[in-house]
């Protein structure tokens, strides 16, 4: 799940590094964010309709961790350091509630 969620980190944020001059946002456009998160929703959802939560919520949180770490750590303010930290909790917690989600998911019975 890590590897898989770095390598949605760079498909999607990746290649856009420049800010637009005046912009009062990051490089990143929502349309880029969306993109991620619906890519990385069919895995997380898979491995929890598996039961394998823990590797959904900790695997996704530790490639993004460590991509979004990579991506921004060359920011002089050292401000990356928060966004890294914002990006762990708000992995963690959607991960963390689409996982509790699939799991509550009633399934059909098989017949006997």
């Amino acid at each position: 799940m890590a590897v898989i969620a770095g390598a949605a980190w760079a498909a999607w944020l990746g290649w856009d590094q420049h800010r637009e001059v005046g912009a009062d946002s990051g490089p990143y456009e929502a349309w880029q964010i969306l993109g991620l998160a619906v890519t990385l929703l069919l895995p997380v959802v898979w491995a929890a309709s598996r039961r394998y939560v823990p590797g959904a919520v900790l695997g996704t949180t530790a490639g993004l961790a460590i991509a979004a770490y990579l991506d921004w750590s060359d920011d002089a303010s050292g401000l990356f350091g928060v966004g890294v930290l914002l990006l762990v909790l708000g992995s963690l917690a959607g991960t963390a509630l689409v996982s509790a989600a699939v799991r509550a998911w009633p399934r059909p019975r098989l017949p006997a």
